[in-house]
């Protein structure tokens, strides 16, 4: 019988040890997504000017101001269509520079110091019709 109960308690013991409930590590994976919004705006306002050479001035100085993703103007429309960043900058900052590199905006005059350094086949007529 010590036998029987001997063997009964090495079992036990055995099944216990090999069930024995061992805190395993548990790696955790956390995955963030980060989401960059971004304010934007899209706006179109009249610009004066001539030829080709007035559209890469014009373009250069709008795409000069922090937060402006695309300028683009139309030489027949007279208009310019401008995609930005509202949080970095504005419409009336975007007038200036352009305004700043001689040319008339709906809102801005043009620099005259500028105007006069213009090109002959740049310098518009200050009465143009704009955003046409």
């Amino acid at each position: 019988m010590n036998k029987v109960i001997l063997s009964l308690i090495v079992i036990a013991s055995i099944g216990f040890t090999s069930c024995k409930n061992e805190d395993k590590q548990k790696t955790e994976t956390a995955t963030t997504e980060v989401s960059k919004e971004t304010a934007t705006a899209d706006i179109s306002f009249g610009v004066r000017g001539n030829c080709g050479m007035c559209k890469s001035t014009i373009e250069k100085a709008a795409n000069s101001v922090e937060g402006v993703a695309n300028a683009t103007w139309d030489v027949d429309k007279k208009k310019i269509d401008i995609f930005f960043d509202d949080s970095k900058t504005d419409a009336m900052e975007i007038h200036n520079a352009i305004a700043a590199s001689g040319y008339d905006t709906e809102k801005v005059e043009g620099s005259e110091d500028a105007y006069k350094s213009l090109p002959e086949c740049c310098k518009y007529e200050h009465n143009m019709v704009m955003n046409q």
